[in-house]
């Protein structure tokens, strides 16, 4: 049988400098407590996204400490942790606040940075959260895999998850896990939309994951910012979506503490790979797009290996 990963998937309301809080989440008290390997933790989450704010530059100035301390803290409690998204200027950018990357990283359990991803496509809405006029894409810079202790793993940011070409070009390497720290809000949707459906964004998560999921026969690991207590999906179109998650094919949303919440929380989810096996066994999609004759011209030169390619390989063992 393929292993069982207990992963804590933690949605917060970002406000700066809150890493105290964040400690007591992730360590005595709560995840690493409960026996997750993996905690995820929402973009954004130490920052907010103001770039407005005279403040908001030095805030990202601390993005090494930052890190590091969550490599500490990694180490010290046996946890893996992929720390939401951390802004950080772009080298030579100076004071320019036009000039930021936004950037996630893979953290093992001795505290070691297995790998990182610099969000690709990048959010565009004059009346909620612009992203493009600060933020710079990774553009052309291929999608990688990290081989992690649970397993290969596929890191995307928010947005991406609007692109299924990103996920097929992780799973055409072998990710089994896709993991999507988040900032995505009820106020992203048009008025035309919001007019229609004032969950209308909801709607788009909840749909969009279970299909990422199911097409590519993958679990993914959505963690999105929360709001402060007393928040609610059905509140104020401005409000913070919240709704993270664990999809899987079969099964669809896992997360009993935060799927269906807005609020501040965290799920304890356990992530059995059995199903992506079984649901590959099903499907066969990574199979298919393995072929040497796979028809689709955006088939990506990045794959590894063939149409007989062992799919059963978590973390370096063979099940």
């Amino acid at each position: 049988m393929a292993p069982i990963y207990k992963v804590a998937i933690i949605q917060l309301h970002p406000k700066a400098r809150r890493f105290l809080e964040i400690l007591n989440c992730i360590a005595d008290s709560n995840a690493a407590a409960q026996g997750a390997q993996l905690a995820v933790l929402p973009e954004y989450h130490l920052t907010n996204w103001v770039p407005q704010d005279p403040k908001f530059l030095d805030l990202c100035d601390l993005w090494e400490i930052y890190l590091n301390k969550y490599r500490a803290l990694a180490k010290a409690h046996d946890i893996c942790i992929v720390p939401g998204t951390i802004v950080q200027r772009l080298p030579g950018a100076g004071n320019d606040v036009d000039k930021l990357i936004n950037v996630t990283y893979f953290i093992d359990n001795n505290g070691e940075i297995l790998g990182d991803y610099q969000k690709k496509n990048l959010w565009y809405n004059h009346t909620s959260h612009p992203e493009r006029p600060h933020l710079t894409s990774s553009t052309h810079d291929p999608h990688s895999v990290i081989q992690t202790p649970i397993g290969p793993i596929g890191m995307l940011i928010c947005w991406d998850l609007a692109f299924p070409e990103a996920f097929r070009e992780l799973i055409a390497q072998g990710a089994k896990i896709i993991v999507v720290p988040t900032f995505w809000t009820l106020a992203d949707c048009s008025e035309y939309g919001l007019n229609l459906n004032p969950r209308a964004e909801a709607l788009f998560l909840e749909s969009t994951l279970i299909s990422r999921s199911f097409e590519n026969t993958c679990a993914v690991i959505f963690v999105n910012a929360g709001g402060a207590p007393g928040s609610s999906t059905s509140a104020k179109p401005n409000s913070y979506a919240g709704l993270s998650r664990v999809t899987m094919p079969f099964v669809g949303a896992l997360g009993t503490e935060t799927k269906n919440s807005a609020e501040e929380g965290m799920s304890i989810v356990d992530v059995d790979t059995e199903i992506i096996e079984q649901a590959e066994a099903q499907y066969k999609v990574r199979k298919d797009i393995a072929r040497d004759d796979w028809h689709y011209a955006y088939r990506h030169t990045t794959m590894i290996g063939t149409s007989n390619q062992d799919t059963s390989e978590w973390g370096g063992e063979k099940l």
